[in-house]
């Protein structure tokens, strides 16, 4: 994939873990830390939670890997040689 599709792709992803945060209070990084830590158990007896959080943690680790994958291409290709001077539109 490159650099701008992970752009793209990310923001996307952003949105979407917006919504989650919104309702949920909190921002992804901390969310994604107390559940792979065990200190969200309690709420697995909540269906539309544990639905929820399941799609959260899906979602928040794509956007990891995006993240992951754009500054890997950066450091090997770097920043000159992905930036876009001409409009994508």
């Amino acid at each position: 994939m490159e650099v701008h599709e992970l752009v793209i792709e990310m923001k996307l992803l952003e949105r979407r873990l917006t919504l989650y945060e919104e309702k949920y209070g909190i921002l992804s990084e901390d969310f994604y830390a107390a559940l792979t830590t065990g200190k969200l158990a309690d709420y697995d007896s909540y269906d539309e939670t544990r639905a929820d959080f399941s799609r959260w943690k899906g979602i928040f680790e794509t956007w990891q890997r995006r993240k992951e994958s754009y500054r890997k291409q950066l450091r090997e290709r770097g920043l000159s040689e992905v930036l876009r001077v001409q409009p994508a539109y």
